[in-house]
């Protein structure tokens, strides 16, 4: 079967790459019980974000979203942060990674000419956390994150089936 690219270039590839990360991430939860969902799979880490499949799901939607809100900033918009919310089933899960893969290319739809790569420091954003990135390398960090935390619940699978 042939995969279908978007055709707008590095915006096009960044997107298609970053569904594509949250496609497999949708697989690898899709099996997963309301109980498994749930239990604390790591008490002893001190991120409270990766106790559980549903603490690190609830800060993978959030961080997806707040992504596009650093960028919107950067660009003089007045957004607002969205908020972490623990949700009771992969399903839910799964919608809510779906929606924030659509406000992702929604930034994109609302700005298509947006300069991905700023190799002038100036030209750099600083996210709340403090790092300072471009368009693209924020975009890049999304995609990546997704892929760790993936990682992640596998490995928390593994655990939970022994």
């Amino acid at each position: 079967m042939k995969n279908k690219y978007r055709t707008n270039g590095a915006i096009g590839a960044l997107l298609d790459e970053y569904e594509k990360s949250i496609k497999e991430l949708k697989t690898v939860i899709s099996n997963i019980s309301p109980t498994e969902l749930t239990t604390i799979v790591d008490p002893d880490t001190q991120d409270p974000d990766c106790r559980s499949i549903q603490t690190i799901l609830s800060h993978v939607v959030e961080s997806g979203y707040t992504y596009v809100v650093e960028i919107r900033k950067s660009l003089g918009e007045n957004v607002h942060y969205f908020s972490k919310d623990l949700l009771s089933t992969t399903d839910t899960y799964a919608t809510a990674l779906d929606k924030m893969f659509i406000y992702n290319e929604q930034l994109f739809e609302d700005h298509p000419n947006i300069e991905l790569e700023a190799y002038d420091p100036n030209k750099k954003f600083k996210v709340r956390w403090g790092q300072i990135y471009d368009v693209e390398q924020i975009i890049e960090h999304a995609i990546v994150h997704i892929l760790r935390h993936r990682r992640q619940i596998e490995r928390f699978k593994l655990k939970l089936s022994v």
